[in-house]
Formats: structure tokens, sequence, C-alpha cells
């Protein structure tokens, strides 16, 4: 939807202005270097005692108004108190941010409509390590119990070191000085999925946490330590189709009873996934004060989380081949049903050969950071020395089971019929629910495939810096920060796989002791399957050895490293123009980076023995940042901010490896090549950002902000034409009836390219009803609703094949993204409904290859809700706290597609989840 539409969207939804929902929280702090200020569990205002949801609202109203830049934020008193497992769902519901599920939850989350690649994420003020193959935090490893508050950055200033393009995420963990007395808490809750148990999985799970904060040695000493524990189930029912949908023809892509030009699918599956995630996180800060003039603090986080599922799964080809076999009569498709935009839409598979697959997932996620920081002061001088260590490591185990029912004459008739809004239907002929009958076998897939991916992620930071104060000369000045950073990432990957052979026994049936029972795929119309132990499977019947050393798996392996040297100096504006206040900053960050990578190559050209050989690169460039932060103080608690920066965000990971893959070609002698780009420079971008804001005390406000971002440059998946192969080729001998061979061919790679404009408008607001009318105290209203445009076309998208060949609009960004939130608190009682919505989207999934790919995302509509109640003070239970929560209360599917709604990739249920608890706090 283009911007003008969008703007028209506004003055029907002037109303959801004036009820907006960024302000969940309380913004943690104004700047990453300095430590965010704790807050008490009440807040006084005209002597009046606010609690709960109002206090974390008004102290977010507060420091909102405060800040002298564009911020969103949250505070440990919503967290808390929120239907949230992760941090990740709490930071999605504020103005301008998006959430993307995986695996029914919030993980990955999208700033102002740019993909989670152009944001990046700190921990109290360092930025962190990711367990993904980039730098994108996985939010979902972070638990929400551990977390004092969430700060966005939407625009920067210059001593914002780590900054993002699209915005800079800094969730900070408790300060123990901070706090008046000590305070123990513990908390439980008792979970469960509508979807019900399946296969060796249950539909419950558990959420535990307990923390301590106390003072010591006179209040010189503060230590604080939490624990959480969570347990998840993983149950989900999903439909998928094959990628890409193309168009058949007469020649390379007969489909038998397919006409000519219909837009058709290779194959379906339906599936069941049933797993567990268990996660253990840990959280401890140490502070040493012993005067005003020295504060030393050590932090430390730990979090583990193990995930293991099995799809258990029916499959079809439908492209014709169902596996060769002597005298197999053709594949067929009878009474073909295809709509007026060519896509097929049903009919029936005549001589198909299904599969039932056990597709097992074993993922083992650790991240461990510490950080040592010193503030002192020297005279007028105040000084930070900082010190962090962040390190994330990722190992995977996948495998497959492929089972057919055997001889191979038992082909079978599917019936199909697809659908954009739900399941779709494949109903097979035959029964598949008994074992027995399904045979470990060669199948039309081969016995089964195996991968065994590992990433590690290191990352070193140190930080000096000052605030000086200013000249007495600049009186509009109060100080002036410098700084100095120095940044060593280390990333690296390796993916050894291969082939999961049948043992000596040959085709067999899974032993009954091996089995868990059957399936019910009746959403997607197949009936039972069985359900068995994918690794015991594999382990009694089959031989693995996962291998690095064929030529299409050597480039999976890279290393990228990173330095980083940044330094800034900001002055900060206070003062006066006649009855208007004016703070903010001026200021530049200067940022020199030093990136290379290695990773070895296949060269086909080589003597045999001698074609493994190793290849690095890399580049060296600096940007110069400045950046302006304006808030205009007017009478009435009115605020006009205005902020301009240039700012940057370093290119992907993974597109900077030195992975690629080489060859020449015998008839022409023209070398060629694909792979990643060491010399790549990062996405960069002038920006403009404007917001204004209305106050009602500390009570209520409403604002309306808008940005503009002039993206300098892109980074495509582009070919160039001319690349130079001269080391590559240098040594190659031709054959006696080959040509010369070139020095210069194609290399298809990551490129810098041309850029273009994002925009958007922002509306929030957070309303007390009571404002209006006084009897409807406790009631509340926080909503936001965000309206994004850009003309931003990626001409060649990298692994598109299911978006097509014309240029896309930017990944992540959705054109319109609601937030609201309804409320109710007095007397101990509180309630909450929350909504979390936003438009289609194109989102990027990692397919079984491993590797990115780009797809359609349906947008999604997620309502969540929260009741509980608190003992008073005068009551023999004070401190206790009962509650129940449902999230995904509309059992909100996620759905993927190909070009248009009516070519269906994914249709995925996860399910509501209930939960009761309590927690107690003293």
């Amino acid at each position: 939807m283009q911007l003008k539409r969008n703007l028209l969207s506004v003055a029907l939804a002037s109303a959801m202005m004036l009820t907006t929902a960024g302000a969940q929280a309380q913004v943690a702090t104004q700047a990453p270097e300095s430590e965010p200020s704790a807050k008490d569990e009440t807040t006084t205002l005209d002597s009046v005692v606010v609690t709960g949801i109002r206090a974390g609202i008004e102290s977010s109203i507060e420091t909102k108004r405060e800040s002298t830049s564009i911020v969103e934020a949250i505070s440990a008193e919503d967290i808390g108190k929120l239907p949230d497992v992760s941090i990740a769902e709490s930071i999605a519901r504020l103005p301008g941010l998006s959430a993307q599920r995986v695996g029914g939850r919030a993980q990955v989350i999208s700033v102002r409509g740019l993909s989670p690649d152009f944001a990046t994420t700190l921990l109290n003020g360092r930025e962190m390590v990711s367990t993904g193959d980039n730098r994108s935090v996985e939010f979902d490893q972070y638990p929400a119990e551990l977390m004092s508050g969430v700060t966005v950055y939407k625009t920067p200033d210059a001593g914002l070191v780590g900054q993002g393009l699209s915005g800079t995420i800094d969730m900070r963990t408790v300060r123990p000085l901070d706090f008046s007395e000590p305070v123990v808490a513990v908390s439980g809750r008792l979970q469960r999925n509508s979807l019900g148990d399946a296969a060796n999985a249950d539909d419950d799970g558990n959420r535990l946490s307990a923390s301590y904060i106390g003072q010591f040695a006179d209040r010189t000493i503060g230590f604080s330590i939490g624990y959480s524990h969570t347990e998840l189930p993983i149950q989900e029912n999903q439909v998928g189709l094959y990628e890409p949908w193309s168009a058949t023809n007469t020649t390379d892509r007969v489909r038998n009873g397919v006409p000519t030009g219909t837009f058709y699918s290779d194959g379906i599956k339906a599936l069941r996934r049933t797993g567990e995630v268990e996660r253990d996180a840990v959280m401890a800060t140490l502070q040493y004060r012993p005067s005003n003039d020295w504060t030393s603090t050590l932090d430390l986080f730990h979090t583990s989380a193990d995930q293991e599922d099995t799809a258990n799964q029916f499959e079809v080809n439908l492209s014709g081949y169902n596996g060769g076999g002597a005298g197999d009569p053709a594949v067929v498709i009878l009474n073909p049903q295809v709509n007026g935009n060519a896509s097929f839409t049903g009919g029936s598979a005549v001589n198909v050969y299904p599969l039932v697959r056990g597709m097992y997932r074993k993922r083992e996620d650790k991240i461990d950071a510490f950080g040592w920081s010193n503030d002192f002061n020297v005279g007028q001088v105040r000084m930070k020395a900082d010190i962090g260590w962040s390190r994330a490591k990722r190992d995977e185990l996948l495998l497959e089971n492929n089972t057919q029912k055997i001889p191979r004459l038992q082909l079978d008739t599917v019936d199909l019929s697809y659908s954009g809004s739900d399941f779709s239907q494949l109903n097979p002929g035959l029964d598949y629910s008994n074992p027995e009958q399904l045979f470990l076998t060669n199948t039309i897939y081969g016995s089964g495939y195996g991968k065994v991916p590992s990433v590690e992620d290191e990352l070193k930071t140190y930080t000096l810096a000052a605030s000086l104060p200013a000249p007495q000369s600049l009186d509009w000045i109060s100080d002036i920060d410098v700084g100095l950073n120095y940044a060593d990432r280390e990333k690296q990957k390796v993916q050894p796989e291969g082939n999961i052979n049948l043992g000596a026994q040959g085709d067999i049936a899974i032993a009954r002791d091996l089995q868990y029972g059957l399936v019910n795929l009746n959403f997607a119309g197949v009936g039972y399957i069985p359900s068995w132990n994918v690794p015991a499977a594999v382990a009694r019947y089959m031989d693995f050895r996962p291998r690095t050393d064929l030529d299409y798996l050597i480039p999976k392996a890279w290393t990228v490293d990173e330095k980083l040297s940044t330094a800034y100096v900001k002055a900060n504006i206070d003062t006066d123009l006649g009855d208007v206040g004016v703070r903010g900053n001026v200021g530049i960050q200067i940022q020199h980076a030093d990136q290379s990578s290695r990773a070895n190559y296949f060269d086909r050209t080589a003597p045999a023995g001698s074609q493994v050989k190793p290849f690095e690169d890399g580049s060296t460039y600096t940007d110069y940042l400045p950046s302006l932060n304006l808030a205009f103080l007017f009478p009435h608690d009115q605020t006009l901010r205005v902020a301009l920066a240039r700012q940057v965000a370093r290119p992907r990971v993974d597109q900077l490896r030195a992975s690629l893959e080489f060859g020449v070609d015998p008839a022409t002698g023209k070398p060629g090549g694909s792979g990643g780009n060491p010399q790549l420079d990062p996405w960069r971008a002038n920006a403009f950002d404007l917001s204004y804001e209305k106050y009602f005390g500390n009570k209520a406000y409403v604002a309306a902000a808008y940005f503009y971002k002039d993206l300098r440059s892109y980074i495509y998946t582009q070919t160039n034409d001319n690349y130079d192969f001269s080391s590559f080729v240098a040594s190659y001998v031709p054959g006696p009836n080959e040509p010369a061979t070139q020095t210069t061919g194609n290399f298809t790679a990551p490129y810098n390219g041309k850029g273009g404009m994002l925009q958007g408008i922002e509306l929030s607001a957070s309303l007390p009803l009571d404002l209006f009318w006084e009897p409807l105290e406790g009631f509340g209203i926080i909503a936001s609703a965000s309206f994004n445009d850009s003309d931003i076309e990626i001409l060649d998208p990298e692994s598109a094949s299911s978006v097509g060949s014309d240029p896309i609009s930017l990944p992540g960004l959705s054109d319109e993204v609601y937030n609201l939130t309804a409320y109710y608190e007095r007397s101990g009682f509180e309630a909450r409904v929350s909504q979390r919505k936003r438009s289609d989207f194109i989102g990027e999934i990692g397919n079984f290859d491993g590797n990115r790919t780009l797809r359609y995302v349906v947008g999604e509509d997620q309502v969540d809700a929260q009741i509980s109640y608190t003992f008073g003070e005068n009551s023999a239970l004070a401190g206790l706290t009962l509650l129940a929560e449902a999230s995904n209360l509309t059992n909100s599917p996620y759905q993927t597609y190909a070009g248009s709604k009516d070519r269906p990739l994914e249709y995925i249920e996860w399910g509501r989840t209930y939960l009761v608890g309590a927690s107690y706090k003293f």
C-alpha cells in the first residue's frame, strides 16, 4: 500500500492515535553508557499510590518525555505481568516494531519495517552475539523474568555504540544498589497447548523463576541473581507445498493431465510436529560503590536452550517422479481444477507413491555473556571503562527416515484440494496407519539424509568514555562526551552432512519398541500415520557418516572476522529559546571496520588430491556518522522532536563469507562461480525523524511521529560479468581440444547496489479512561498504529524462488502494524487483553538446505489475555499474586504463499496456550 493510501487510513484511524500502545513500559536508560534507574514497586503521585501496570505506564511516560532521543521501552513491572514467555513477545507490542513467529514463538524483531538484520541488539549496553547464522538476535533465548527493561532507540546519538540502521534494542538487567531494600521473588506457571499431546510429546509445560536482590556492607555492595526455567511443548499441525510454483509447459515441465500454462507445485506434505523446548537461564550482577565517585558493576548472563522435535509427515511427490522403477505407470492428474489466475487448485493424482517420513531435529543453544563496568569521577570529569565478552554456540542434529509401502507396485491415488486460507487437503486411497506395512527402504528420496550444523559466535568489546564539562563560553551546552570502543568478533559455521544409508539387513519395518504410536493428520484429510524414534532407528538400522570434504559441502564451512574501532564526540544541549526549552545533542561517530573471511573451495581444475584449496579475502572502510537530536519543550506539556543522522548496518555475516564454488567451462574456457563477498560495504542511510508529543501530566500522552530513511545503498545478489579469476586459473591446463582459459568470467554474489526510500508514520498514545470520566477509574487503553512505505525494489532477490523474478519490496516490511491493549487495574485486581496485528510481508525463512529463502507471509493477528489478583499488604497472603493467562486466543495461523494467495506454501497452526500460576514477592 502506498503512503498516500496510508495517510487516508490515518484519518480514519484518528481514534487509534488517541489510544496507542507503545507505552507498555519504562525507558530503562537514556544512553547506553548510563545505568538504568530501577523503579520501586510503587510510584507516588500527589500522595496517591500507583501500582502494577499503571506504575509502569506512568514511568514510561515520564521517561519518554525526559529523553532527548526518540525511544520506545518496556519495564519489569509490565514484563512480569504480560503473557510473555520471552522478551520478544513484549518488545513486539511497542510502536513501530513487529515480530516474526518461528515455532509458534515470537523470535526475531523488525524495527520500522526493516528486516532484523538492520537492527542491533545490546545487553546492558554491550552488543550481543547470535545463535543464528547472522547478526539478528533470536529473542526467544531471553526470558522476560530476568530483564528489568528494554529500550528501543529509534534515533541514534553519537555516543550510542553498536547502533543499528533501523534501531537499537538494549536489554537491561537489574542494578541491585538502585533498590532500597532486599527483594526475594519466586513464581511458577503451568501451561497447556490446545492441540493436545501426540507421539511421545505432552501438551503441557511449565515456567519457574526465582530472583534475589540484596545490599550489604552499609549499602556499598549489591548483589542480584535470577534463575528461570522453562519447558515448552511443541505441537504443530502443518500442510506444506513444494516450492516453487511454476508454469507447466510442453518441453521441460510437462505434468500429465495438467493444462499447459498452469502454475503448479510438484509436491505436498502434511505433518504433526511434536517435541519440547527446555530453557534455563541465569543472570547475576555484583555492584561495588565505596563512594559516590566510583561504582564498579559486574554482569554475568547464561542461557541454554535444548529443542527436540520430530515432524511425523505424509508426503506425495506430484512431479511425475515416483522412483523410476521399470514398468511403473506414469503419474497422471485427473480432473484438474484450475482457477482464473491459472493456479492449480485440485484434482486426483493417480499412480503416486507416497512416503511416511520422520524428520528429527535436535538443537542446543548456549549464550554466555560477561561485562565489567567502572564509572568514576576525576574532578569534574566523569569516566567510564567497560569490557565485555559474549559467546553463542549452536549445535544441531537433523535426521530423516523415509519409509514407503513395498513392493513398489502399491501405487496410490491421492485426491487434492488446495486452500489459501485453511489446511489444503490430500486424501490417499490406501491406509498408512500400520507401521508393519511401512519399510525403511531406498525410497524416491533415498533412505534418509542427515546434517550436523554448528555455529559459534564470539565477541569482545572494550570501551573508554568520558564526560567533560563544557567551556563556559558555550552556555547552551551542558557537557561533552567523548569515547573509544573496540569490538573484535569471530563467527564460524560448519555443516557436515550426508546420506543415511540402510544397513546390512536391507529393507525393514521399524520395530514396535521404537514406535511412539499414531498421530492424527485428519486436519489435512490423511488419517493416521505412525511416529517413531528417529535417532534410535538410525542407530539400529542405518549408517550415517556425515562429511565435509565433498565438492558441494566444502563451501558450507566458513569463518568471518570483524574488527570495529569506534570513536565519538557528542555535545549535550540544554538551553532556552525564549519560553521554549531546548535539549538534545549533536556529535559525530567514526567507525573503522576491518573485515575478513576465510574458507576452502573445491577447484575442479586442479589434479586429484589437491583440489581443496584455502581462500581468504577482506576489506576495510571508514564511516563518518554525524547525528543531531533536538527536543523543543513548548508550553502546555508539548514536545517537538527533530533528529537527523547518518546510519549504517553492517552486512549479514553469511554474505561476508569467503566460501565459493568455481569451475571452467570446457567449451568456452570461461570461468564462473558463486559465493559470498568479504569486500562488502555496509548498508548506509541518511535519516530524518520528526515527533510531536502531547502530555497530560504523567498519566497520559498522545504522539505522532514521521520518519524518512534515504538508503544510499542496498546489498543485492548480483552477477559480476567481469570477475577476475586470475588467481584461480593460474595453474589450470586446458585439455587437448579445449580453448585457452580466460581470466575473467561471471561470479554471482552479494554486491552493494542502489538503495531507495523508506518512510512511515507512527501514532501512539496511552489513556487511562478516568481522564475523561471519573467512574472509569482503573480502565485504560494503550495502542499504536504504524504505516510504512518504501520504493526500494530488490531486482534479483537471493533464494527467491517463491517470490518470483520480478522486483520485490523490502523483506520484513509490513505496510501496516497495529498494537492495542485494553486493561483494568484496581484494588489488586488486573485484567488485560492485548492484540498484535500486522499486514502481509516478505519473510526470510530457513529452508531444509539451511539457506535463507524469501516467501510471502500472510499478515498475523494475535490476541493474548491475562487476569490476576495481588493480595494487599493487610492480608495474611500479602505479596502473593494469582494469575491466569492465554496466548494466541484466536489460534492465528502462520501462512506463506508464492506470488499470490491461491498458491499456498505453508499453513501452520500452533494452537492456543493456557497458563495458570502464582508469584510471591517479599
